[in-house]
């Protein structure tokens, strides 16, 4: 209730002034950007004007357009703030043209537009002011799942980034670089403290599924911030599906051990059929030898030489 009567105090200070000359001005940043669970600084400062000197503040008068109650209040020498808020500098006083809204630890309430009313002697000024809160996104954590409700798909990733502000996005690639951003489907989820959690979800294909993806998160404003790869093992049915190509990794010991056992056989083959090569040849040369005719015929031993004359 007290600050409700100081409000309209305020107010109506603000009425008669109005129509009264004012020789101060409240001059207030546009926007300020605070950081979730840091220091976060509204700047205003009372200028006087026409030479107006020795300026004494009577009232001070802070309020989040969002809530009800005023943030912070000095009037009759008194300054009562509300839990979280103060002015920026601790020794401030009514002499004191700085009246800077400091916010202690900020959180996602925090947010939105404010403003700040003053009366002084010389005068009355008003002055509005925004403050935007910005929380970076934890590493994101990518998991494999293979039970799925997609049709046509029988995996999926799933990639989980919590704990950023304002709303970012994950967008996903692969070993060459290809984004398959499109193909997946984003949820997000509000936490307690008021900070966003993102889950991208993105269906694999057994006929276009590659054995290495990014998951990459940005920010509001699409500043990369994290990004966390995964590996996926060579499917389990790769013996089965020869016509179907894959990609592995081999190291070098196992690669060494491939080549061995596939070149032992091969040895052993050719030497096979390299030793029954040799054995038909062998065969054919003594085959050809015996069929040969010889040079002498044969004679029957009870018939003459046709040299021999008949009549020795």
């Amino acid at each position: 209730m007290a600050s409700c009567g100081v409000l309209l105090y305020v107010l109506g200070v603000c009425v008669f002034a109005g129509k009264a000359h004012c020789f101060v001005e409240l001059v207030c940043d546009n926007q300020s950007s605070g950081q979730f669970d840091h220091q976060s600084m509204l700047n205003c400062v009372i200028i006087p004007t026409q030479g107006t000197e020795d300026v004494n503040i009577q009232v001070v008068f802070w309020r989040n357009t969002k809530i009800k109650d005023p943030v912070l209040v000095f009037n009759s020498n008194e300054i009562k703030p509300k839990s979280g808020y103060k002015f920026a500098e601790s020794s401030w006083n009514k002499t004191n043209m700085n009246v800077s809204l400091l916010i202690t630890s900020t959180k996602v309430e925090n947010e939105g537009e404010y403003t700040c009313y003053v009366i002084t002697d010389s005068g009355e000024a008003r002055s509005k002011t925004r403050l935007s809160v910005t929380a970076k996104y934890d590493e994101p954590k990518v998991t494999l799942i293979k039970k799925i409700d997609i049709p046509n798909a029988d995996k999926a990733l799933i990639c989980t980034a919590s704990g950023g502000y304002p709303l970012g996005q994950i967008r996903w690639f692969d070993n060459a670089n290809t984004e398959w951003t499109k193909g997946a489907k984003l949820k997000v989820k509000k936490m307690d403290n008021g900070l966003l959690e993102l889950s991208s979800k993105l269906p694999l294909w057994p006929a276009s599924t590659f054995p290495e993806y990014t998951c990459v998160v940005y920010n509001s404003s699409g500043q990369k911030e994290h990004e966390s790869v995964i590996k996926l093992d060579a499917p389990d049915d790769a013996k089965e599906s020869p016509t179907q190509e894959y990609i592995y990794e081999v190291s070098d010991s196992k690669a060494s051990a491939n080549t061995s056992s596939i070149v032992a056989p091969i040895l052993v083959i050719g030497s096979l059929i390299v030793g029954l090569l040799l054995a038909l040849l062998i065969y054919r040369r003594r085959a050809n030898q015996v069929r040969r005719p010889s040079a002498t015929p044969f004679l029957d031993p009870h018939m003459k030489s046709p040299t021999e004359d008949p009549d020795v």
